[in-house]
């Protein structure tokens, strides 16, 4: 960009916050934390229960763990406002559903942070959490739920899918032994160039009977489409395809997938 267009600096817009249907209004920085108050843009003065207007009656705090900036924490200090029905009494807080789920210490901008992070980014949950400010179990629990939200729970993901790999991985060293995942990956858009391999799921274990059992779980007009297994060289896996009703890959060129 030769002549690039500056515009008058805007820290909501610079921390992504008008995404979460917020506008920052105050900030206070620490050597160890910045928190940035904000407030709700959507009135939301509409009583859902009778239908009348309600009136403004006082202000409740939200804070919401955000994406760092730097290596500085980032804590939203959102200013909810509450609102009294004039014709039932009922009383509500406007809707921050955008900015963060129900009952969750970490924005939306703050867990895709975290899943970018983990995902790309190959952070562990003890760095992830470090940037957020947070527990190890609450990031860990909210991106977890996030991941299944975006990945597992997502209803096309299994759409267009003819190649597959299968490989197993260890996902935890123990005392006691290894334990093992079986992982499934989308490998249609590598084989027909169109865009990078994508996880289709993770199954603990790594039996004839995991692999199995996942694919009794998928409707068979997707098994019928499955025209590619991918497998590493091991000969149980093989089987493994075999005896669930898939053929094993013809080729090293495919197994190399």
């Amino acid at each position: 960009m030769p002549q690039p267009t500056f515009l008058p600096p805007d820290l909501t817009t610079f921390c992504r916050l008008d995404e979460l249907g917020l506008q920052t209004i105050g900030q206070h920085l620490s050597p160890d934390r910045a928190v940035l108050e904000c407030r709700v843009l959507e009135p939301d003065r509409w009583c859902r229960k009778c239908g009348c207007e309600g009136t403004a009656r006082d202000t409740v705090p939200r804070r919401l763990a955000h994406e760092p900036f730097g290596h500085r924490p980032t804590t939203l200090l959102i200013r909810v406002r509450r609102y009294k029905c004039s014709g039932c009494g009922r009383i509500w807080r406007q809707d921050t559903s955008k900015a963060a789920p129900a009952r969750a210490k970490i924005s939306r901008g703050g867990l895709a942070w975290g899943l970018a992070g983990l995902v790309l980014d190959h952070l562990s949950v003890a760095r992830v959490a470090t940037g957020l400010g947070v527990s190890w179990s609450t990031a860990n629990a909210a991106i977890l739920a996030e991941g299944r939200r975006r990945l597992i729970d997502d209803p096309h993901r299994f759409d267009g899918v003819s190649t597959i790999g299968v490989d197993e991985h260890v996902w935890r060293h123990t005392r006691k032994g290894d334990k093992y995942v079986t992982v499934i990956i989308d490998l249609t858009p590598n084989r027909n160039k169109t865009g990078p391999a994508r996880l289709l799921d993770m199954v603990e274990g790594r039996s004839k009977a995991v692999f199995k059992q996942w694919l009794a779980g998928r409707p068979k007009t997707w098994r019928d489409e499955i025209k590619v297994v991918a497998m590493d060289g091991f000969t149980a896996l093989h089987e493994r395809g075999c005896s669930a009703g898939l053929n094993p890959p013809a080729s090293s060129s495919d197994r190399a997938m």
